[in-house]
């Protein structure tokens, strides 16, 4: 449930600046604001000075571009990035030329070429408002037409394109709105979808065609540990299960067939800690182990289809690490320092298209050479006329919780931090609650670092994924405090380094992140000067209750069935609302008003009773958003009011 940004774009956060203190001077939160989009509403938000917005711009205007595939002709590649309110795509022809954009909608969109050669051909995918409800169109360049392929109201989820790009399977609630069935679409000839598999109580998403065109297979997602895997027959409609690489339950991860479509390459944690990459004989029914000697999760595998060479990348502690096999041997094509993904075989086999963020570098699409290992930087993204060099690079830590287990966090110290100058601290808290923070360069992260002088720490509570199916299981169901608690011995750490201000400081999170937030400042209303909460969860009862039905079924395997007495019980116990009162420090809430996953209500309800206790409360709601503020606009005007609520508790002293 990680809040929904491209993975080169996601925010840091958080807000607000003091009223004047002149007598002769209204409230700050009844003056307009000329600098606030028309979208949004607040309540008790200052004005935001025009200070903030000039100096933050700067590290707001760090752009960043993804890989989002290439021209199956040849001809360079296609990548996201955002140059204007929202991201869009973009054709490049040739490393470092110039960006033709090609798509220029209000809304945030994704895409991906067709694999033929006939036409150039991109199928779009986006949603309005951000309610999630996407929406497929088929972009054809040659006659610069957009047709609609889907029925423009359900929601739609993305699959696999026949090899020959004649076809596309998807997936649709359109049916009853929960249940995700999976249609077979002809791209051809778009008419009427063809339903492929009706589907009920289960979640189940094609991963890949097979090179004959007769088999789809299928992947049937419960939970982060427990997947299963399945073969369907196109013609017959007959569902197989793919028999599991173990005892279930277990995960599977990254799925795709091999060049010949005989054996099927995947993911599962089946043999150990974490997903290891092995292949299925579809003959023999027999798997083979390929990474056992890998102590981190294989997070992605892409198949070259001309030569049957398998790239995959690790999860390293959240870096990034790139692999080949090749005739049965491994072999490691170095990159620097950072997060890869989108990994892609060129159409002549002799490069990998990715997109790499690197802790100081903007993220930006590249290109490598399976024969040298040559990397080759295709878009060369703005750093906002700062200088990159001076960028603070994070530390990796690991601190130790109440069970004596060690807790990997990321620190951005400021570079100004000392014993005679203690560093106020953000702790920054991601979603999921199976995400993972991983190191990339973030402008709001830069601006608090260098400009304000405030650390960031990033940890990666019990419960995040990366770090071994133990790891990722540590906060299920009745165990959901236990990573409330790894921030208190976060608080612990912070108390203990000469550098920091254990005094002064704030939390912030998304999502499930949002969660962790609120319920920290339940949990430590003493240490802990201000909270920021991004779309978060404040009653968990009413927020399965009303999240949108077709991931109620999803949610539930993680943080319990509220249908059952004992488990409802445990959950109002320990949701941020019924223990509200007990907040003492300033909140801010900011959320979308056409948000599906975590529906508004949330917010509202806990500023609501944060207000009604006297305390200080400051809410952004925007009326056209959704999970997370997507449009530039209102993303640049929620920053701005988070930096302001942070020098206003964090540095008060501050002009």
């Amino acid at each position: 449930m990680q809040i929904v940004h491209s993975a080169f774009l996601a925010a840091s956060l958080v807000c607000v600046v003091a009223a004047s203190t002149r007598a002769v001077d209204p409230p700050a939160a009844e003056k307009p604001d000329p600098r606030r989009p028309s979208a949004i509403a607040t309540q008790d938000v200052p004005p935001v000075p025009p200070q903030i917005f000039s100096r933050l711009a700067q590290y707001r205007n760090i752009r960043g571009a993804g890989f989002a595939g290439w021209d199956p002709a040849g001809r360079g590649m296609l990548v996201r990035t955002n140059l204007g309110n929202t991201a869009q795509l973009f054709r490049v022809y040739e490393p470092g030329g110039r960006r033709e954009q090609i798509t220029f909608l209000e809304e945030p969109v994704r895409g991906r070429f067709l694999p033929t050669k006939k036409a150039e051909r991109v199928v779009l995918s986006l949603s309005g408002g951000g309610s999630e409800n996407d929406q497929f169109y088929l972009l054809d360049r040659s006659t610069f037409e957009t047709k609609l392929l889907t029925d423009g109201k359900s929601r739609h989820t993305g699959g696999p394109f026949r090899r020959d790009g004649s076809q596309l399977v998807f997936g649709s609630n359109r049916r009853n709105g929960k249940d995700t069935d999976l249609f077979l679409l002809d791209l051809e000839k778009p008419s009427e979808p063809k339903l492929l598999l009706e589907v009920t109580e289960q979640f189940w998403s094609a991963t890949d065609w097979s090179p004959d065109g007769k088999t789809l297979l299928l992947e049937r997602y419960v939970s982060a540990n427990e997947s299963y895997g399945g073969l369907l027959d196109i013609e017959s409609k007959k569902l197989t299960d793919l028999p599991l690489p173990g005892k279930a339950p277990l995960a599977l991860g990254a799925m795709a067939f091999s060049r010949d479509g005989k054996s099927i390459y995947l993911t599962s944690d089946a043999s150990g800690e974490f997903l290891q990459l092995a292949r299925f004989d579809l003959a023999t029914k027999q798997y083979e182990w390929i990474t056992q000697d890998i102590p981190w999760d294989v997070a992605s595998i892409e198949v070259d289809r001309e030569t049957d060479r398998l790239a995959f990348t690790v999860n390293e502690d959240g870096a990034g690490r790139l692999y080949v096999l090749e005739k049965g041997k491994r072999r490691e094509i170095k990159l620097p320092l950072g997060v890869v993904s989108g990994i892609e075989f060129s159409p002549d086999g002799k490069s990998l298209g990715l997109t790499l963020a690197q802790p100081q570098l903007p993220v930006d699409a590249y290109s490598v050479s399976l024969e040298s290992g040559e990397l080759t930087r295709w878009t060369f993204s703005e750093a906002g006329g700062l200088n990159p060099a001076k960028f603070v690079a994070p530390k990796r830590i690991r601190f130790p919780s109440f069970d004596g287990r060690e807790i990997p966090a990321y620190v951005y110290p400021p570079p100004t931090a000392s014993a005679k100058k203690k560093a106020p601290v953000l702790i920054q808290i991601h979603g999921g609650p199976e995400s993972q923070y991983q190191p990339f360069l973030s402008g709001t992260t830069q601006y608090l670092v260098s400009e304000l002088g405030i650390a960031v720490i990033h940890p990666n509570v019990r419960g995040s994924s990366g770090y071994g199916k133990t790891y990722l299981k540590l906060d299920n169901g009745m165990l959901r405090e236990d990573s409330v608690k790894d921030i208190g011995a976060l608080l612990d750490w912070i108390s203990k380094q000469e550098d920091l201000d254990a005094t002064k400081v704030a939390v912030s999170g998304g999502s499930y992140g949002g969660f962790m937030v609120l319920s920290s400042l339940t949990h430590y209303p003493d240490r802990i000067a201000a909270g920021i909460d991004i779309v978060g969860i404040a009653n968990f009862l009413t927020f399965l209750e009303s999240t949108a039905a077709y991931r109620r079924d999803l949610r539930r395997p993680e943080y319990g069935d509220e249908r059952k007495p004992e488990m409802r019980e445990f959950l109002q116990k320990i949701s941020p609302a019924t223990s509200s009162h007990k907040i003492k420090s300033a909140l801010m809430v900011a959320h979308g008003k056409n948000d599906p996953r975590v529906p508004i209500g949330e917010a509202e309800q806990i500023a609501a009773k944060v207000r009604a206790a006297g305390k200080p409360v400051w809410t952004v709601f925007a009326a056209n958003e959704g999970h997370g503020f997507a449009k530039r606009e209102n993303s640049d005007y929620l920053q701005a009011v988070e930096v302001m609520f942070l020098m206003k508790h964090l540095l008060p002293n501050s002009p």
